[in-house]
């Protein structure tokens, strides 16, 4: 393990910063603003900016979740999607602002502080399930936990199809498929966003003060309490802030998938496994990556062929989804080659 330093934490932190920064700026100049009824130059850019900031938002949040799960579960296959903690976070917020909550609530801010609790009880509730369920005399099966992670998302999905079917309702303005895909929602209030900001910061920091304790983990159980790690008890405390982290960013976009797999492995390609280093570099590709696909599906949806802006959710799974497969393939090849 690298000898690690303020300097080069500021230095790493910096140069990730500038590089989002790069893409934040040229995303704001592409593509419409998604907001109907704004016909100025001046209100579209307002409108742009707020996007990029809001994916930037949503995409940190999962990508850094992303990297605390694979880190502490030693599984490079772990991500927010896939150990249900998007969907059920998606499911809680959506049950939630169904009329049959909201009635209780007397207050715009109340309601915004509930659905982004409803979302992380959610969430936390999801993984617990998962890890329940997947591990075996207190060791998690990998495969087993990735099974399991896929049925507790159809059993969540089917939950939510089934409520919004009965109820006939779909508060906001993404409709129902954005809380079942995931997209970037350009009318939410600042108290939403503000909220998200600072649960997402507060986590973030927090991440980065365990960082050191999750590359202890990384070396396995036994190793890790030679060195003076709880590995039980950091795994819950790491478990609960990327619950939380994820609850943040699905409350206000939905369950977008695949970010939280990818941004991790494509910041070991940059950095390494340190996660000192990995999760700041980690972050600001998730911030981008997100940009990116915004970008795109607003590009799209300028083209007459296309004529409708797709949820960013659809363009992230096409994409995430061949590299999540390439990685199953990886990982099992190498399970087949070390067994023979």
């Amino acid at each position: 393990m690298t000898r690690w330093s303020p300097t080069r934490a500021i230095l790493t932190i910096a140069l990730s910063l500038a590089a989002w920064l790069i893409v934040a700026v040229a995303c704001t100049l592409v593509g419409s603003s998604g907001v109907i009824g704004w016909p100025t130059e001046q209100f579209i850019a307002i409108a742009r900016r707020e996007r990029v900031l809001l994916a930037s938002l949503v995409g940190a949040a999962l990508a850094s979740a992303g990297v605390v799960y694979q880190a502490i579960l030693r599984n490079p296959l772990a991500d927010p999607y896939l150990l249900g903690a998007s969907t059920g976070a998606s499911l809680s917020a959506y049950l939630w602002q169904c009329s049959f909550t909201t009635t209780l609530l007397a207050s715009a801010t109340a309601q915004v502080l509930s659905q982004q609790t409803a979302a992380f009880v959610g969430a936390c509730v999801s993984v617990a399930i998962v890890l329940v369920l997947a591990s075996s005399r207190g060791r998690l099966e990998p495969i087993t936990l990735l099974l399991v992670g896929v049925i507790v998302n159809a059993v969540n999905a089917s939950v939510f199809l089934l409520v919004n079917s009965l109820s006939r309702e779909m508060p906001g303005s993404g409709g129902p498929l954005a809380f079942l895909v995931g997209g970037i929602n350009p009318n939410l209030t600042p108290q939403q966003f503000r909220a998200a900001a600072a649960l997402v910061a507060a986590a973030l920091v927090a991440m980065l003060y365990l960082s050191g304790q999750l590359n202890v983990a990384a070396l396995g159980e036994s190793e890790s309490q030679s060195l003076g790690v709880h590995i039980q008890r950091l795994r819950w405390v790491a478990l609960i802030i990327g619950s939380l982290v994820t609850a943040a960013a699905v409350s206000v976009s939905g369950p977008i998938g695949f970010i939280g797999l990818v941004c991790p492995h494509l910041g070991r390609l940059i950095v390494g496994g340190d996660t000192r280093r990995l999760l700041p570099v980690a972050t600001a590709i998730g911030a981008a990556l997100l940009c990116l696909a915004d970008a795109a599906t607003r590009l799209l949806a300028a083209q007459p062929s296309v004529g409708t802006a797709l949820p960013v959710g659809v363009l992230t799974s096409m994409l995430g989804g061949p590299f999540f497969l390439l990685l199953l393939w990886r990982n099992r090849r190498r399970i087949n080659l070390g067994g023979g």
